[in-house]
């Protein structure tokens, strides 16, 4: 039997012409393939040195300190573990014998946030906790839960003036302040009860449900981001967004996942060095992570792959990315220094010079498009019908 080269599958047609691309059938959408932004960590062993590393002692060094004067001070830790250890003490004597207290019931109360993750920031001592209730959390039934522990907080307290906590009601629950320290009780309920809320009676559903995201957050961060160089990443990383403005739509958790993935996301599966990771996470961020189109960082704590940074909107996008391209380039030519410790005046929006170089703010590269009016909208429509016939 004889076979003919280029007669199998795939091979060409009569006249020697190869088949093209089959057109898209109507009304299929084409397949969407998300890509990873250009990162030179993953791909470093394609790209060698051809020169030593510099020396960036000075770098690291200014970036530990900022670490240590962002830590909170030993006075402040222990005023916020007092009062997290009096709230707790209160709120389990609420599950254990609640006694006259039928407001509510308690399945179960769990720490988050910073507090919980080790990534405090002096002058911000606040820690949080979730309450998660077996009856559905309507606004009366949380004032009086909020007073209840108040009340139970200043009987333990005793009378002592100096020890006395105050209240302040929230849309999520209710905070208790005493002594510098916060605790914010934030309520939700168990999962059974989320499609039986009523806006009407219940606090909002979307405040609910990002409670018990925070409690699957604080759950995988113990258990894959306990790295203490992630830590301390995450802590300079909030401190940055906290003083330029352009970085402010970067949520707590986008930081965290940002952190996690430039520290130990590397071929080698070691932690990166502090200085490497803090320029990889401008790096990323410049060459467009969290833009569309880009694969970004799934976020693991929900399901279908959903990427983190669909929380923001477009120009919330294109802030971030521009912001971080400038400071990217500002930290290249050795400004280390403002970036770390300062923005007065704001280097993402004025021309400024290091080393002789230039560095100008960059330009919006989305401007959203101007709303249509119901007119507008109802001619596009008609034209459209028009095309079709």
């Amino acid at each position: 039997m004889r076979m003919a080269r280029g007669r199998g599958r795939g091979g060409p047609m009569r006249g020697g012409m190869r088949p093209g691309p089959r057109p898209i059938p109507h009304g299929v959408k084409p397949l969407y393939l998300p890509r990873h932004p250009f990162d030179l960590a993953l791909c470093e062993p394609s790209f060698p040195r051809v020169k030593p590393a510099p020396d960036e002692t000075s770098f690291t060094n200014a970036l530990m300190k900022r670490n240590l004067d962002l830590t909170p001070t030993q006075h402040e830790h222990t005023a916020v573990l007092n009062l997290v250890t009096k709230v707790q003490a209160v709120l389990d004597g609420l599950i254990i014998t609640p006694g006259t207290f039928d407001a509510c019931q308690i399945e179960e109360v769990r720490e988050v946030g910073s507090y919980k993750k080790g990534t405090m920031i002096t002058g911000h001592n606040v820690a949080d906790l979730v309450v998660i209730l077996k009856t559905f959390p309507t606004r009366e039934a949380v004032d009086k839960f909020a007073q209840k522990v108040h009340e139970d907080l200043l009987a333990s307290c005793g009378q002592d003036s100096g020890t006395k906590a105050s209240l302040t009601i929230t849309e999520r629950g209710f905070e208790l302040s005493m002594q510098g320290a916060t605790v914010r009780i934030l309520v939700t309920t168990v999962l059974q009860n989320l499609r039986k809320l009523n806006p009407e009676f219940h606090l909002d559903a979307k405040i609910i449900q990002s409670h018990l995201a925070a409690v699957r957050h604080s759950r995988w961060f113990e258990e894959n981001a306990h790295h203490s160089s992630i830590k301390v990443l995450i802590r300079l990383l909030r401190d940055l967004r906290k003083r330029f403005d352009g970085l402010e739509p970067l949520s707590p958790w986008m930081l965290d996942l940002l952190a996690h993935n430039a520290i130990l996301n590397n071929p080698s599966r070691q932690a990166l060095p502090i200085n490497i990771a803090y320029r990889r996470c401008l790096q990323l961020l410049a060459a467009g992570l969290f833009l569309p189109g880009s694969a970004s960082i799934t976020d693991p704590c929900e399901a279908n792959n959903m990427r983190v940074h669909t929380a923001m909107t477009l120009e919330q996008q294109d802030l971030v990315c521009l912001t971080a391209q400038t400071l990217l380039r500002v930290l290249s030519h050795g400004g280390f220094q403002r970036i770390l410790e300062g923005n007065t005046p704001d280097i993402t929006g004025e021309t400024s010079a290091w080393n002789d170089v230039i560095v100008s703010p960059l330009e919006k590269a989305y401007e959203k498009p101007p709303e249509k009016k119901d007119d507008e909208e109802m001619e596009d429509v008609n034209a459209e019908e028009t095309m079709d016939t």
